[in-house]
């Protein structure tokens, strides 16, 4: 006798649904079958106690359980749900008409309890993408998966309502999603504000123009001067997540294992601030099975690397083709998995070892070429990918005391919108471009064009600073995005004039100590 189960394994952020075939036999073997890892193969173990627990019989006949397709690799627990049930099924235990149209996803205690699991939204959206009628998931993860509108999500604690369930379909009540009535209130909620921020009006206007346009930011300056509370308040100015954009991320943080709240959606952009630590596998993603790293789990949001320069040269060198791209493949022997890494970078750092190089007030320390040693830390080819340079210097007493109030980031998120939605018009047509600094080479040109008198100040920079053709290109991307938060059609010399100040890592005086 043969039955038929389904559930799902997921590559990347996209999942692929796996059919358990379940026979029974002559004999009293039990065969798994379909390149399980060991973690599948250890489900008999699990299978047995829950079913022994739980007064249920496990056959004492031959059972070969077949995971098709047989050239996919299986790995994980989540398949002793299905399995369990498969067993069930071609023994008679319970009917097994309704198992074609839903999938089972868990995994199984030895009591009988099912466990949560990872990957569940893109598990979900292939189920509804291939018709299934509904899925059957841990209780755990039900509000994740309720995300998913067009298929009957039923989250389950036990096996034994698995059981009841095939028996009686109206034992259990599927979840509701409630996306929509929360989803828009949940995008704005923020701990920190713009607001809290005294002084630093150069940086601030700097943050402005680097969430109007998505481009990538550098801050450089003394212990104290306010560097991570700047960064870390830039989330709090960029456009709210669309449920689209909260989708994809959520699908990221699902295969992670990193989505704990209730709505089971990510409503807010991600920050993420890795430890300068870090390997390159933490940051890119990777391991024998491959899984998300840091700058996919930033996928439309932000990734903030403090104290840059105490990062390994390695692990720096690993995001040259994620910053361009915005996506990471990551290969191995027999497959490859490739993961978002549409990513805003913010970093960090010091002006030299002891911290207070070009500081007004505290004197260097440093012998002289540890500087430009220390900046050397940091290749050319990645500073060219990073759009806005930006000093921070101390702030001052009287303006740390003042109770004059700040402009608060909603304020400068209503700028910020209106800004991006000149850029959506400009590439209403070109479905993977959003802002100004995603733009390709043939809207470059179409769109960032100045006049001689400008041409003539970029060049003047150029030749001072030493400054290559990729950041040539970044100059007039920000000279692009400034313009648009002016409401202005075409680029002015004062649009370039701006955006070639936020090069001073550029300038000759970094460094010649």
């Amino acid at each position: 006798m043969l039955v038929k189960s389904y559930s799902s394994a997921v590559f990347g952020i996209n999942a692929t649904t796996i059919t358990i075939e379940v026979n029974l036999g002559i004999g009293v073997n039990f065969y798994l079958v379909g390149l399980p890892d060991n973690s599948v193969k250890e489900s008999q173990q699990r299978i047995k106690a829950a079913f022994s627990n739980n007064n249920l019989k496990f056959p004492g006949r031959e059972i070969t359980v077949n995971m098709a397709p047989a050239d996919i690799r299986k790995e994980g627990s989540v398949f002793d749900l299905p399995i369990a049930i498969g067993i069930l099924a071609v023994s008679e235990q319970i009917p097994s008409e309704l198992l074609s149209d839903y999938q089972l996803i868990g995994e199984l205690s030895l009591d009988g309890n099912i466990q949560p699991t990872k990957g569940i939204l893109p598990i979900v959206l292939q189920a509804k993408k291939e018709g299934f009628t509904g899925i059957i998931v841990p209780s755990s993860n039900a509000a994740e998966a309720s995300v998913v509108e067009g298929i009957s999500v039923y989250g389950v604690s036990t096996l034994d309502e698995v059981i009841s369930f095939f028996k009686d379909t109206t034992s259990l009540a599927p979840s509701i999603p409630n996306r929509a009535e929360q989803f828009p209130s949940l995008t704005s909620l923020f701990d920190v504000d713009f607001k809290d921020v005294k002084g630093q009006m150069q940086v601030k206007r700097a943050f402005e123009i680097a969430a109007a346009g998505g481009h990538n930011i550098i801050l450089i300056g003394p212990p104290g001067a306010g560097k991570s509370m700047l960064a870390k308040r830039l989330s709090t100015i960029l456009p709210p997540m669309s449920l689209d954009e909260a989708l994809e991320t959520t699908k990221i943080h699902s295969v992670a294992g990193k989505v704990k709240n209730d709505l089971g959606l990510i409503t807010q952009r991600p920050f993420r601030k890795p430890h300068h630590t870090i390997s390159e596998n933490g940051l890119v993603g990777g391991g024998s099975y491959p899984q998300p790293g840091e700058i996919s789990l930033a996928h439309n949001g932000v990734l903030f690397l403090d104290e840059l320069p105490e990062y390994k040269r390695s692990v720096l060198e690993v995001m040259r083709q994620p910053l361009e791209d915005r996506t990471v493949t990551i290969a191995r022997a027999r497959f490859s998995v490739e993961y978002p890494a549409g990513f805003m970078l913010v970093a960090a750092m010091n002006p030299c070892p002891c911290g207070y190089y070009n500081h007004p007030e505290k004197e260097c320390v440093c012998v002289p070429g540890v500087v430009q040693r220390y900046l050397n830390k940091i290749s050319g080819p990645l500073m060219d990918r990073i759009d806005l340079h930006v000093e921070v210097t101390p702030v001052s007493f009287d303006e740390l005391s003042e109770d004059i109030p700040c402009e608060g980031s909603f304020e400068i998120r209503e700028r910020v919108d209106k800004a991006r939605i000149v850029q959506e018009n400009r590439y209403s047509t070109k479905n993977e471009i959003h802002c100004n600094a995603q733009m390709s080479r043939s809207d470059f040109e179409l769109h960032c064009q100045i006049d001689d008198t400008s041409k003539e100040l970029v060049k003047t920079a150029m030749v001072k600073m030493g400054l290559s053709a990729r950041a040539y290109d970044r100059i007039l991307k920000v000279a692009r995005t400034i313009a648009d938060l002016d409401s202005s059609v075409s680029i002015e010399m004062n649009h370039v004039a701006e955006a070639i100040q936020y090069r001073s890592l550029d300038r000759g005086n970094w460094g010649n100590k």
